[in-house]
């Protein structure tokens, strides 16, 4: 994908770190911002707002996972967690306040520049297509739900848009696009992070629980993505393109 004028910010405490990412990531046509701490984040994010952050959690005296949380509910960008912290407890809290993705220390810098920009594929506007469109259903409708696929959207029934991370629009679209049929993990992670599940990867589930507690009137007792045991998931609504 072609990056010239993609803004990125880099929080970490070690300058080492921030530099070292800051000058590979430039090697590949991104701006990027090193920050240090939250509020010099935080700073940035209002005067000029990266289109992704990638977030240390380990931050001297500053909680990480609400640095996240703070982002989630103020911005609308791209949130890669690279930290040293590879406990399974932390990525799943990672993947629970809205990290698009969890990426642990040592990394290589190869397999982090392609999580990027998967991050940023999913977060950038279709292209127009030079044939008209007219005929194609980008509005898919369910419940009381409206999804715009073209727009990247999730309405309520006020019309009201309700923020959905990356990975949570790409993990319901591919729940609408095949109503009624149970998707196994498997399927899901290929379709919407473009790789196998690991054994003991609790991604989807991670993001399935997020989208429930955002669409469902009683997300313990889901009637909109219903779990099938030992088989994977099943949005029920009926669809309709709109």
């Amino acid at each position: 994908m072609s990056t010239p004028n993609i803004h990125l910010a880099v929080l970490d405490d070690e300058p080492d770190i921030t530099q070292l990412l800051a000058g590979y990531l430039a090697t590949h046509g991104f701006r990027v911002s090193q920050v240090h701490s939250g509020s010099a984040l935080m700073a940035l994010m209002a005067s000029d707002t990266p289109q992704l952050v990638l977030l240390d959690l380990g931050l001297p005296g500053e909680d990480g996972f609400a640095i996240a949380r703070q982002l989630r509910e103020h911005w609308r960008c791209g949130l890669v967690i690279v930290t040293g912290r590879g406990d399974s407890v932390d990525k799943v809290v990672g993947l629970e306040v809205g990290a698009d993705d969890y990426v642990t220390k040592p990394f290589e810098l190869r397999e982090l520049l392609a999580r990027i920009k998967a991050v940023l594929r999913r977060l950038a506007p279709p292209v127009p297509a030079a044939a008209p469109v007219s005929a194609a259903k980008t509005v898919l409708r369910f419940a009381d739900w409206q999804l715009d696929t073209a727009a990247r959207r999730l309405l309520d029934a006020r019309g009201e848009e309700v923020a959905l991370t990356a990975g949570e629009f790409d993990l319901l679209c591919a729940l609408a696009n095949h109503p009624g049929r149970v998707l196994s993990r498997d399927f899901l992670l290929e379709h919407t992070r473009g790789r196998d599940a690991g054994p003991f990867d609790r991604t989807i589930d991670v993001q399935i629980g997020r989208l429930r507690r955002k669409i469902e009137s009683d997300p313990n007792n889901p009637q909109i993505i219903k779990s099938v045991r030992g088989a994977g998931y099943v949005l029920v609504p009926k669809v309709e393109a709109a």
